[in-house]
């Protein structure tokens, strides 16, 4: 049995290596918060969300596959966390019930597979009950798949069949074993009988002829007669105890896998409970492809800060289209890497197949995420920051592809403002001729001047606002590159008037 409620024509791994980029993206892009909101405490939503999330989709139909998923689980959040304390109960009484590891003995592997069939049969019985009483609320192509297949799979006939071998298998009236005699007189063909039918009509079972018997009695005291007398029995059930842990281990390999796979879901139902307390809206994206050229979106925000404060964070309303250049500039403290941090946690969540933080949004998919942040000072760095920034950018180009986007706050600004551009104009012009496409939030006026005297058509220049009197509204807009940052509004902050 399978799910497919992550890929449309394979299970989900959550063993899939991740980018080589992980912590520089979990780090720039304070993902940890978003992921930590997503788990709700739960380690292993926090591993699952975090898996699905770096590993993006590069296809749209396999978002929107996703995405009519989890639309699917938001709308019936109750029944999707019935479903997913399934298998979490069964891991629960697998870990207090599943003796048979412990022993090679045939007949205790067979006496603990037995009893957790009878655990997992009482599991699937309630999964198929969910799935009858619910499957007509769901319209995804993934869970009308899913629920078609529990209830072709998981029919009555399959459970009165378990159910029937199961009884006959804990031996009640003892175990009936056929063999033969081999070279030397030795038993071979050992099979596992069923019981002989009794006859229901006890006068005519007493009268009737029967077939000659021959029977032995093993004393009491008798211990290596007892062991040779256990020793065929458990030749005898070898092969159903075989069968029967092989059975037990698809099912509770299934019920592993559809963990994994509605952990995710669990974990955006977490997050979206959490976005509504605060009043944070959210909207499914129209994702595009690749060499499509598309970025636009209205009330997009820093998910991650709204999680951190707790309260609706201001949104902007950008239209990139046909841009592969965004350079960002304005006042300090005017909500640029917020900007750009909202920007990558977008990207993001909607490779994911997830809904995104903003009322609407469109976007194309990217080969890769990367970001080149601005890092702190280090005491433990053997050379200066500059050298440590260009080393980090030549690890990016060898990873880097076509059609991927990549985040740079305040790059190249460890040295002078003329070196630092230049070096910035080089490794941006060289990434916007690998058809790659840049958000450069910067403070270093020539650089943005630079770009912004070519009049190019694929660019796009946002500056943080600004009012009368040093106010920031956090928002961007189109304008214009400044030679300056307002730096002494946040003096005039910090250190008054006078």
């Amino acid at each position: 049995m399978k799910a497919y409620l992550m890929f449309r024509d394979r299970d989900f791994d959550p063993q899939t290596p991740l980018p080589a980029n992980t912590p520089d993206l979990i780090h720039d892009l304070e993902l940890n918060t978003l992921l930590n909101a997503m788990a709700h405490g739960d380690n292993f939503l926090f591993e699952i969300s975090k898996e699905a999330i770096l590993s993006s989709l590069n296809n749209v139909d396999s978002i929107l596959y996703r995405q009519e998923i989890l639309k699917d689980c938001l709308n019936n959040a109750s029944v999707i966390r019935a479903i997913y304390q399934i298998p979490i109960t069964s891991m629960d009484r697998e870990h207090r019930r599943w003796l048979g590891i412990f022993t090679h003995s045939p007949s205790g592997v067979l006496s603990s597979a037995v009893r957790l069939m009878d655990m997992l049969i009482v599991l699937l019985k309630e999964l198929k009950n969910l799935a009858d009483e619910h499957s007509d609320k769901f319209e995804s192509e993934g869970f009308k798949r899913f629920f078609a297949m529990i209830k072709h799979e998981l029919d009555d006939e399959y459970f009165s069949e378990v159910e029937y071998h199961l009884k006959q298998l804990k031996f009640k009236d003892g175990v009936l074993i056929s063999a033969e005699l081999g070279k030397g007189n030795k038993g071979t063909n050992y099979a596992l009988r069923l019981p002989n039918s009794r006859n229901k009509n006890w006068i005519k079972e007493v009268f009737s002829k029967k077939s000659p018997v021959y029977s032995f009695t093993i004393s009491e005291r008798d211990d290596a007669g007892a062991r040779a007398l256990g020793e065929l029995k458990d030749i005898g059930e070898n092969s159903a105890a075989n069968s029967l842990a092989q059975a037990t281990d698809h099912i509770d390999n299934f019920f592993k896998m559809l963990r994994n796979e509605l952990a995710f879901y669990i974990g955006c139902i977490n997050l979206k409970e959490q976005l509504e307390q605060i009043g944070s809206p959210i909207a499914f994206p129209i994702p595009v492809n690749m060499n499509d050229r598309q970025h636009s979106f209205q009330g997009m925000y820093d998910v991650s800060l709204a999680l951190t404060i707790k309260q609706t964070i201001v949104g902007n309303d950008i239209n990139a289209d046909a841009k592969n250049l965004v350079i960002i500039t304005g006042a300090n403290q005017g909500g640029k890497s917020t900007f750009l941090r909202s920007v990558g946690l977008a990207q993001l969540m909607m490779q994911a197949g997830m809904f995104v933080p903003a009322r609407e949004f469109s976007a194309n998919l990217c080969q890769g995420i990367f970001t080149h942040y601005r890092r702190k000072e280090d005491a433990s760095m053997k050379s200066g920051k500059l050298d440590e920034e260009l080393s980090r950018m030549s690890m990016i180009v060898d990873q880097i592809k076509p059609n991927s986007l990549i985040l740079f706050n305040e790059s190249f600004a460890a040295t002078n403002e003329r070196e630092g551009s230049e070096i910035a104009r080089q490794i941006t012009s060289a990434l916007l001729d690998r058809d790659i496409k840049v958000f450069f939030v910067t403070h270093m006026y020539e650089f943005a001047r630079i770009f912004y005297e070519k009049q190019m058509k694929d660019a796009i220049f946002l500056r943080a606002e600004r009012k009368a009197g040093g106010r920031r509204t956090f928002r961007l807009s189109i304008g214009e590159p400044l030679p300056t940052s307002y730096g002494e509004d946040v003096f005039k902050t910090v250190f008054g008037n006078e």
